[in-house]
């Protein structure tokens, strides 16, 4: 443990992440499945990305908010992942209280400016199927724009407020986190401070990031089932469920992993499980949004087919 005497008493000033440590057999293993985890979520958002930057038809306020989702993930995943799997070689995993808080600060502004996104693109599916006549007035391209910048200063300053409480608090030891990147609630219990405020502001925020654009989410696709059950065309029905549905189900994977970590009360059981719900969140999502959203889309596969020909002709 790195320390320095102050007024009697020991600040940590490193830590040591155990990351997938209590799995040595395994090592080589997990390394390989993360890295090819990581270049996958890397390669397919910037392919996803590049699509819809090319392709004239996609240049609608759904893709313009999945572009930026793709662009996120991105950020996101890299953040985490890199000091992850550089740590699964190394023998000590040191990482110094400055950089534990910087990589929190840049990874919790990142998930709680998705979390903002998120919401934004269910009032796009709201505007499209409810609205269909009006929906390129409200959703036009300033508005589309002041969404995504609003998400990201949301996100900012929420974790900027987390981080200033954090900066406040004192280390003495142990300097153990049990996980495989800085995250609030392990920093919590490794805190010689009162934490009780700190940890009261990091449930209200998940109620009102997480919770509340649950319900705001859900909200929205009650009114959109409404409109999608009057529509006459089994096509048409077919079609914005679709569209929906891929939406829905990252929004299920992405809040439900997020909020069993940071309410659910952590214990000595129920680390391992925190663990494998950060990397729901942290890895597997940015890496599955690609695919949910293309998978069943015919406009992506349109485009698709049209880049193929411009190829290969």
């Amino acid at each position: 443990m790195a320390i320095i005497e102050e007024r009697n008493n020991s600040t940590v000033t490193m830590f040591i992440l155990l990351g997938f440590s209590e799995f040595p057999k395994l090592t080589a293993a997990l390394f390989s499945i993360f890295l090819a985890m990581y270049l996958m979520t890397v390669s397919w958002n910037l392919g996803l990305i590049a699509l819809i930057k090319i392709d004239s038809h996609l240049h609608t306020p759904m893709y313009f908010f999945l572009n930026k989702l793709a662009f996120l993930d991105i950020c996101y995943v890299s953040s985490i992942s890199p000091m992850m799997l550089s740590d699964f070689f190394q023998k000590q995993k040191f990482i110094s209280f400055f950089q534990c808080t910087l990589q929190y600060f840049f990874s919790a502004s990142l998930g709680l400016t998705e979390c903002c996104l998120l919401v934004a693109m269910a009032y796009d599916r709201y505007a499209a199927v409810c609205s269909p006549l009006l929906y390129t007035v409200v959703m036009s391209p300033a508005v589309c724009l002041q969404m995504v910048v609003g998400s990201g200063i949301t996100g900012f300053f929420g974790s900027l407020i987390q981080v200033c409480g954090l900066l406040q608090l004192h280390f003495c030891g142990p300097n153990i986190i049990n996980h495989f990147f800085c995250d609030l609630p392990q920093m919590l219990t490794l805190s010689c401070s009162d934490t009780f405020f700190l940890r009261i502001l990091s449930s209200v925020l998940t109620v009102i990031f997480g919770l509340i654009s649950v319900l705001i989410i859900m909200i929205s696709y009650g009114h959109i089932v409404a409109a999608i059950l009057k529509i006459t065309s089994a096509e048409g029905r077919s079609k914005a469920f679709n569209t929906c549905a891929s939406h829905l189900t990252a929004v299920t994977l992405f809040f439900g992993s997020g909020i069993f970590v940071y309410l659910c009360p952590s214990s000595d059981g129920s680390r391992s499980q925190n663990k494998l719900a950060s990397v729901v969140y942290t890895v597997v999502i940015p890496m599955l949004n690609p695919l949910i959203y293309s998978l069943r889309n015919k406009e992506i596969k349109d485009a698709l087919n049209r880049c193929k020909k411009r190829i290969f002709s």
